[in-house]
């Protein structure tokens, strides 16, 4: 018989599934700036929240 602590084994899941589960669960929100199923304007909108927050990001490049 083979037992594993907590949290090992199993199947890993994926980083939107984590995030799907942090919104839901925990009203968190991770969004990346390069995510193509946002709009431009959707990318602006998170980029400045961001900036508003937690000043401007280091490695910052023009997302389109």
């Amino acid at each position: 018989m083979k037992w594993l602590p907590r949290g090992y084994g199993g199947e890993r899941r994926s980083p939107d599934c984590v995030k799907r589960d942090g919104w839901r669960q925990q009203g968190l929100l991770a969004v990346s700036l390069e995510d193509q199923r946002l709009t431009w304007v959707e990318r602006e909108l998170i980029k400045q929240l961001g900036e508003k927050l937690y000043g401007k990001c280091p490695q910052s490049k023009e997302v389109r």
